[in-house]
Protein backbone atom coordinates (compact mmCIF):
# COMPACT_ATOMS: atom_id res chain seq x y z
CA UNK A 1 0.00 0.00 0.00
CA UNK A 2 1.19 3.36 -1.24
CA UNK A 3 2.43 5.71 1.71
CA UNK A 4 1.21 9.33 2.75
CA UNK A 5 4.01 11.37 0.95
CA UNK A 6 4.09 13.53 3.92
CA UNK A 7 4.51 10.93 6.18
CA UNK A 8 6.74 9.12 3.68
CA UNK A 9 9.49 12.81 4.14
CA UNK A 10 8.42 13.08 7.83
CA UNK A 11 6.96 17.33 6.83
CA UNK A 12 3.80 19.02 7.91
CA UNK A 13 1.01 19.61 5.29
CA UNK A 14 1.75 23.26 5.06
CA UNK A 15 5.45 22.58 4.73
CA UNK A 16 6.99 24.94 1.98
CA UNK A 17 9.36 23.77 -0.88
CA UNK A 18 12.23 23.98 0.53
CA UNK A 19 11.63 22.06 3.43
CA UNK A 20 10.16 18.88 1.26
CA UNK A 21 13.56 19.40 -0.42
CA UNK A 22 15.71 19.60 2.37
CA UNK A 23 13.93 16.11 3.87
CA UNK A 24 14.19 14.71 1.06
CA UNK A 25 17.72 15.07 0.65
CA UNK A 26 18.05 14.08 4.22
CA UNK A 27 16.30 10.77 3.50
CA UNK A 28 18.00 10.23 0.68
CA UNK A 29 21.56 10.15 2.16
CA UNK A 30 20.02 7.87 5.18
CA UNK A 31 18.84 5.35 2.81
CA UNK A 32 22.20 4.90 0.75
CA UNK A 33 23.73 1.63 0.87
CA UNK A 34 27.12 2.54 2.26
CA UNK A 35 25.49 4.08 5.27
CA UNK A 36 22.30 1.54 5.58
CA UNK A 37 23.70 -1.50 4.93
CA UNK A 38 21.67 -3.77 7.48
CA UNK A 39 18.25 -3.05 5.09
CA UNK A 40 18.11 -4.77 2.24
CA UNK A 41 14.54 -2.44 0.90
CA UNK A 42 16.77 0.52 1.32
CA UNK A 43 16.45 1.53 -2.37
CA UNK A 44 13.05 0.69 -2.57
CA UNK A 45 12.39 2.82 0.25
CA UNK A 46 14.52 5.30 -1.82
CA UNK A 47 12.32 5.15 -4.73
CA UNK A 48 9.21 5.64 -2.26
CA UNK A 49 10.78 9.10 -1.02
CA UNK A 50 11.70 9.86 -4.81
CA UNK A 51 7.58 9.70 -5.40
CA UNK A 52 6.64 11.41 -2.28
CA UNK A 53 9.14 14.30 -3.31
CA UNK A 54 7.55 14.67 -6.77
CA UNK A 55 4.20 14.95 -5.21
CA UNK A 56 5.12 17.67 -2.51
CA UNK A 57 7.66 19.78 -4.67
CA UNK A 58 5.13 19.97 -8.12
CA UNK A 59 2.43 22.74 -7.08
CA UNK A 60 -0.10 21.42 -9.61
CA UNK A 61 0.59 17.27 -7.99
CA UNK A 62 0.28 18.22 -4.78
CA UNK A 63 -3.49 20.09 -4.85
CA UNK A 64 -4.30 16.95 -6.91
CA UNK A 65 -3.31 14.65 -4.30
CA UNK A 66 -4.75 16.68 -1.43
CA UNK A 67 -7.81 16.60 -2.97
CA UNK A 68 -7.69 13.42 -4.81
CA UNK A 69 -4.89 11.38 -3.54
CA UNK A 70 -3.42 8.62 -5.32
CA UNK A 71 -6.63 7.70 -7.40
CA UNK A 72 -6.32 11.34 -8.59
CA UNK A 73 -2.31 11.55 -9.58
CA UNK A 74 -2.97 7.89 -11.36
CA UNK A 75 -6.46 9.31 -13.17
CA UNK A 76 -4.22 12.37 -14.66
CA UNK A 77 -1.41 9.90 -15.87
CA UNK A 78 1.18 11.47 -13.08
CA UNK A 79 3.69 7.98 -13.15
CA UNK A 80 7.07 7.89 -10.87
CA UNK A 81 9.94 8.99 -12.42
CA UNK A 82 11.90 6.35 -9.49
CA UNK A 83 10.79 3.86 -11.37
CA UNK A 84 12.25 4.73 -14.67
CA UNK A 85 15.32 4.59 -13.48
CA UNK A 86 17.73 1.29 -13.90
CA UNK A 87 19.54 1.60 -10.57
CA UNK A 88 19.84 3.55 -7.13
CA UNK A 89 23.41 4.73 -8.61
CA UNK A 90 21.40 6.45 -11.67
CA UNK A 91 18.73 8.04 -9.40
CA UNK A 92 21.20 9.75 -7.43
CA UNK A 93 23.15 10.96 -10.55
CA UNK A 94 19.61 12.78 -11.57
CA UNK A 95 18.73 14.08 -8.86
CA UNK A 96 22.49 14.97 -7.21
CA UNK A 97 24.12 15.05 -10.02
CA UNK A 98 26.18 11.69 -8.85
CA UNK A 99 26.20 9.77 -6.31
CA UNK A 100 26.88 11.62 -3.39
CA UNK A 101 29.54 8.78 -1.77
CA UNK A 102 31.18 7.44 -4.85
CA UNK A 103 30.68 3.82 -3.83
CA UNK A 104 28.01 1.97 -6.34
CA UNK A 105 29.48 -0.43 -8.86
CA UNK A 106 29.72 0.11 -11.63
CA UNK A 107 29.43 3.72 -11.45
CA UNK A 108 32.62 4.59 -9.39
CA UNK A 109 34.24 7.72 -11.08
CA UNK A 110 36.92 7.70 -13.73
CA UNK A 111 40.29 7.28 -12.35
CA UNK A 112 42.51 4.91 -10.34
CA UNK A 113 40.34 2.05 -7.92
CA UNK A 114 42.12 0.53 -5.18
CA UNK A 115 42.22 -3.42 -5.44
CA UNK A 116 39.50 -5.00 -2.62
CA UNK A 117 40.93 -6.80 0.61
CA UNK A 118 41.26 -10.57 0.98
CA UNK A 119 40.93 -12.74 4.45
CA UNK A 120 42.44 -15.89 5.15
CA UNK A 121 42.36 -17.96 8.16
CA UNK A 122 45.43 -19.78 10.05
CA UNK A 123 45.86 -22.11 13.01
CA UNK A 124 48.61 -22.68 14.70
CA UNK A 125 50.00 -24.06 18.43
CA UNK A 126 50.19 -22.20 21.56
CA UNK A 127 53.93 -22.75 21.43
CA UNK A 128 54.13 -21.76 18.38
CA UNK A 129 52.60 -18.63 19.00
CA UNK A 130 55.14 -18.03 21.90
CA UNK A 131 57.97 -18.86 19.48
CA UNK A 132 56.60 -17.39 16.55
CA UNK A 133 56.17 -18.99 12.98
CA UNK A 134 55.92 -18.94 9.46
CA UNK A 135 53.15 -20.51 7.93
CA UNK A 136 51.78 -20.94 4.23
CA UNK A 137 48.90 -20.11 3.32
CA UNK A 138 46.88 -20.26 -0.26
CA UNK A 139 44.41 -17.64 -1.53
CA UNK A 140 42.17 -16.82 -4.71
CA UNK A 141 42.03 -13.51 -5.43
CA UNK A 142 41.92 -11.53 -8.88
CA UNK A 143 44.99 -10.54 -10.21
CA UNK A 144 46.62 -8.48 -12.80
CA UNK A 145 46.94 -10.27 -16.23
CA UNK A 146 50.17 -11.86 -16.46
CA UNK A 147 50.17 -12.12 -20.48
CA UNK A 148 48.80 -8.09 -20.91
CA UNK A 149 50.29 -7.17 -17.42
CA UNK A 150 47.20 -5.48 -16.55
CA UNK A 151 47.13 -3.11 -19.58
CA UNK A 152 44.28 -5.06 -21.53
CA UNK A 153 46.09 -5.33 -24.57
CA UNK A 154 47.51 -8.50 -26.36
CA UNK A 155 51.20 -8.16 -25.94
CA UNK A 156 52.58 -5.99 -29.29
CA UNK A 157 49.09 -4.31 -29.69
CA UNK A 158 48.51 -0.43 -28.78
CA UNK A 159 46.15 1.52 -26.72
CA UNK A 160 44.26 3.80 -28.18
CA UNK A 161 42.21 6.82 -26.70
CA UNK A 162 38.51 5.70 -26.32
CA UNK A 163 36.44 7.48 -29.13
CA UNK A 164 33.07 7.62 -27.74
CA UNK A 165 34.41 9.68 -24.02
CA UNK A 166 37.25 11.09 -25.62
CA UNK A 167 39.67 9.69 -22.68
CA UNK A 168 37.42 11.33 -20.13
CA UNK A 169 36.07 7.78 -18.89
CA UNK A 170 32.46 9.32 -18.67
CA UNK A 171 30.00 10.15 -20.79
CA UNK A 172 26.85 12.36 -19.79
CA UNK A 173 23.20 11.33 -20.98
CA UNK A 174 20.11 13.52 -20.94
CA UNK A 175 16.51 12.06 -19.70
CA UNK A 176 13.57 13.74 -19.33
CA UNK A 177 11.84 13.42 -15.87
CA UNK A 178 8.74 15.09 -13.80
CA UNK A 179 11.52 18.03 -13.28
CA UNK A 180 12.02 18.58 -16.83
CA UNK A 181 15.37 17.54 -18.51
CA UNK A 182 18.47 16.25 -16.52
CA UNK A 183 21.53 15.56 -17.05
CA UNK A 184 23.61 12.27 -15.67
CA UNK A 185 27.35 11.57 -15.82
CA UNK A 186 28.14 8.18 -16.02
CA UNK A 187 31.05 5.65 -16.51
CA UNK A 188 31.77 5.01 -20.30
CA UNK A 189 30.48 1.45 -20.69
CA UNK A 190 32.80 0.81 -23.74
CA UNK A 191 36.39 1.71 -21.85
CA UNK A 192 35.28 1.06 -18.27
CA UNK A 193 36.12 4.36 -16.95
CA UNK A 194 39.85 4.14 -18.39
CA UNK A 195 39.80 6.30 -21.22
CA UNK A 196 41.70 4.01 -23.52
CA UNK A 197 40.45 1.05 -25.35
CA UNK A 198 43.49 -1.46 -26.50
CA UNK A 199 42.89 -2.28 -30.47
CA UNK A 200 43.44 -5.65 -30.19
CA UNK A 201 41.89 -7.54 -26.45
CA UNK A 202 44.59 -9.49 -24.69
CA UNK A 203 43.45 -13.37 -25.56
CA UNK A 204 44.32 -14.20 -21.91
CA UNK A 205 41.76 -11.98 -19.75
CA UNK A 206 39.37 -11.09 -23.11
CA UNK A 207 41.05 -7.53 -22.38
CA UNK A 208 39.79 -7.39 -18.54
CA UNK A 209 43.16 -6.97 -17.54
CA UNK A 210 42.64 -8.70 -14.49
CA UNK A 211 41.62 -12.58 -14.02
CA UNK A 212 40.96 -15.05 -11.56
CA UNK A 213 43.96 -16.60 -9.40
CA UNK A 214 45.38 -18.69 -7.19
CA UNK A 215 48.00 -17.51 -4.56
CA UNK A 216 50.54 -18.99 -2.17
CA UNK A 217 52.36 -17.14 0.29
CA UNK A 218 54.63 -17.51 3.21
CA UNK A 219 53.43 -15.41 6.13
CA UNK A 220 55.83 -14.59 9.20
CA UNK A 221 53.66 -14.96 12.75
CA UNK A 222 55.06 -12.60 15.27
CA UNK A 223 55.85 -13.90 18.77
CA UNK A 224 53.36 -13.59 21.63
CA UNK A 225 50.35 -13.49 18.74
CA UNK A 226 47.06 -13.97 20.53
CA UNK A 227 44.16 -15.75 19.20
CA UNK A 228 41.86 -14.30 16.57
CA UNK A 229 44.81 -11.31 16.01
CA UNK A 230 44.74 -10.12 12.69
CA UNK A 231 47.93 -9.96 10.65
CA UNK A 232 47.90 -7.29 7.29
CA UNK A 233 49.78 -8.04 4.41
CA UNK A 234 49.72 -4.12 2.33
CA UNK A 235 49.63 -5.05 -1.47
CA UNK A 236 49.04 -8.87 -1.51
CA UNK A 237 45.08 -8.25 -1.94
CA UNK A 238 42.69 -8.08 -5.43
CA UNK A 239 44.79 -5.92 -8.04
CA UNK A 240 43.15 -2.52 -8.26
CA UNK A 241 41.34 -1.14 -11.50
CA UNK A 242 42.80 1.36 -13.95
CA UNK A 243 46.29 1.54 -12.48
CA UNK A 244 45.25 1.44 -8.93
CA UNK A 245 46.80 -0.33 -6.37
CA UNK A 246 46.02 -3.78 -4.72
CA UNK A 247 44.35 -4.23 -1.90
CA UNK A 248 45.34 -6.33 1.51
CA UNK A 249 45.79 -9.44 2.66
CA UNK A 250 44.37 -10.35 6.00
CA UNK A 251 45.19 -13.36 7.94
CA UNK A 252 43.07 -14.30 11.14
CA UNK A 253 45.29 -16.26 13.32
CA UNK A 254 43.74 -18.99 15.27
CA UNK A 255 45.57 -20.35 18.52
CA UNK A 256 44.46 -23.59 19.32
CA UNK A 257 43.94 -24.45 23.53
CA UNK A 258 46.67 -26.72 24.72
CA UNK A 259 45.66 -28.83 27.62
CA UNK A 260 48.41 -28.18 29.77
CA UNK A 261 47.64 -24.16 29.91
CA UNK A 262 44.87 -21.66 30.11
CA UNK A 263 46.20 -18.09 28.68
CA UNK A 264 44.83 -15.06 30.02
CA UNK A 265 46.98 -12.44 28.25
CA UNK A 266 50.45 -13.00 28.51
CA UNK A 267 50.22 -15.32 32.00
CA UNK A 268 49.65 -18.88 31.87
CA UNK A 269 47.94 -21.09 34.23
CA UNK A 270 48.61 -24.19 35.00
CA UNK A 271 46.81 -26.85 37.74
CA UNK A 272 49.02 -29.64 39.34
CA UNK A 273 47.43 -32.33 41.22
CA UNK A 274 49.52 -32.80 44.75
CA UNK A 275 48.16 -35.75 46.82
CA UNK A 276 46.81 -34.80 50.48
CA UNK A 277 49.38 -36.72 52.17
CA UNK A 278 52.22 -35.55 50.06
CA UNK A 279 50.62 -32.24 50.18
CA UNK A 280 50.45 -32.28 54.21
CA UNK A 281 54.13 -33.88 54.22
CA UNK A 282 55.64 -31.47 51.46
CA UNK A 283 56.77 -32.82 48.06
CA UNK A 284 58.20 -32.08 44.70
CA UNK A 285 55.82 -31.99 41.42
CA UNK A 286 57.02 -31.81 38.08
CA UNK A 287 55.43 -28.84 36.31
CA UNK A 288 55.11 -28.53 31.98
CA UNK A 289 55.82 -25.15 31.15
CA UNK A 290 56.60 -23.84 27.52
CA UNK A 291 60.37 -24.61 28.03
CA UNK A 292 60.14 -27.99 29.35
CA UNK A 293 59.06 -29.82 32.22
CA UNK A 294 60.42 -27.97 35.51
CA UNK A 295 60.50 -29.47 39.23
CA UNK A 296 58.47 -27.57 42.05
CA UNK A 297 59.24 -27.68 45.63
CA UNK A 298 55.60 -28.01 47.67
CA UNK A 299 56.13 -26.88 50.95
CA UNK A 300 54.65 -29.38 53.88
CA UNK A 301 51.36 -28.46 54.92
CA UNK A 302 50.13 -26.75 51.42
CA UNK A 303 46.43 -26.03 51.40
CA UNK A 304 44.15 -26.54 48.38
CA UNK A 305 43.76 -24.21 45.82
CA UNK A 306 47.58 -22.57 46.90
CA UNK A 307 49.44 -20.24 43.67
CA UNK A 308 52.50 -20.32 43.20
CA UNK A 309 54.21 -18.23 40.32
CA UNK A 310 57.10 -18.88 38.31
CA UNK A 311 58.16 -15.73 36.96
CA UNK A 312 58.88 -15.16 33.20
CA UNK A 313 57.52 -18.30 31.97
CA UNK A 314 54.35 -16.62 30.55
CA UNK A 315 53.62 -16.25 26.79
CA UNK A 316 55.90 -13.14 25.53
CA UNK A 317 54.71 -10.01 24.94
CA UNK A 318 54.03 -9.08 21.04
CA UNK A 319 56.67 -6.47 19.83
CA UNK A 320 58.09 -5.95 23.42
CA UNK A 321 60.78 -7.49 25.34
CA UNK A 322 59.88 -9.44 28.33
CA UNK A 323 57.37 -12.56 29.00
CA UNK A 324 54.55 -13.24 31.39
CA UNK A 325 54.27 -15.20 34.49
CA UNK A 326 52.78 -18.65 34.99
CA UNK A 327 50.52 -19.46 37.86
CA UNK A 328 50.63 -23.07 39.15
CA UNK A 329 47.82 -23.63 41.28
CA UNK A 330 48.53 -26.43 43.43
CA UNK A 331 45.22 -29.11 43.41
CA UNK A 332 45.42 -31.39 46.78
CA UNK A 333 43.27 -34.16 45.98
CA UNK A 334 41.92 -36.44 48.44
CA UNK A 335 42.64 -40.06 48.13
CA UNK A 336 39.99 -42.42 47.38
CA UNK A 337 38.67 -46.32 47.31
CA UNK A 338 40.73 -46.70 50.64
CA UNK A 339 41.68 -50.06 51.52
CA UNK A 340 41.21 -51.23 55.02
CA UNK A 341 44.59 -50.56 56.41
CA UNK A 342 44.95 -47.07 54.51
CA UNK A 343 41.84 -46.50 56.37
CA UNK A 344 43.46 -47.78 59.74
CA UNK A 345 46.14 -45.43 59.11
CA UNK A 346 43.87 -42.47 58.14
CA UNK A 347 42.07 -42.82 61.32
CA UNK A 348 45.20 -43.50 63.44
CA UNK A 349 46.44 -39.80 61.74
CA UNK A 350 42.68 -38.31 62.22
CA UNK A 351 42.59 -39.21 65.83
CA UNK A 352 46.29 -37.63 66.72
CA UNK A 353 45.56 -34.58 64.88
CA UNK A 354 45.39 -31.84 67.54
CA UNK A 355 44.00 -28.18 67.23
CA UNK A 356 47.48 -26.62 66.58
CA UNK A 357 47.47 -29.19 63.19
CA UNK A 358 44.12 -27.82 61.92
CA UNK A 359 44.40 -24.06 62.33
CA UNK A 360 44.74 -21.92 59.42
CA UNK A 361 47.07 -19.31 60.22
CA UNK A 362 45.29 -15.89 60.25
CA UNK A 363 46.52 -14.43 57.00
CA UNK A 364 45.39 -17.83 55.44
CA UNK A 365 41.86 -18.03 56.72
CA UNK A 366 38.96 -18.15 54.38
CA UNK A 367 37.58 -14.90 56.25
CA UNK A 368 41.27 -13.41 55.45
CA UNK A 369 40.70 -14.38 51.88
CA UNK A 370 37.40 -13.34 51.13
CA UNK A 371 38.19 -9.93 52.86
CA UNK A 372 41.67 -9.78 50.47
CA UNK A 373 39.14 -10.52 47.36
CA UNK A 374 36.18 -8.15 47.98
CA UNK A 375 38.92 -4.74 49.27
Amino acid sequence: MRRNPYEVLGVARDAGEADVKKAFRRLARELHPDVNRHDPEAEEKFKEAVEAYEILSDAERRATYDRYGYEGLDSRGYGSAAHGFGSFADIFDAFFGGDPFGAFGGRAAAGRVQGGDVGVEVQISLEEAARGTTVQVAYDLVDACERCGGSRAEPGSDVRTCTTCEGAGRVRAVSRTAFGQLVREQVCEVCGGEGRVPSQPCTACSGRGRKAARKTLDVDVPVGIADEQRIRLTGHGHAGERGGPPGDLYVLVGVTEDERFVRDGNDLVTVVDVPAPAAALGTTVSVPTLDGEEQLDVQAGTQPGTVVTLRGRGMPAVGRRGRGDQQVVLNVVVPRNLTARQRELLAELHESLGEDNLREPADDSIVGKLRRAFR
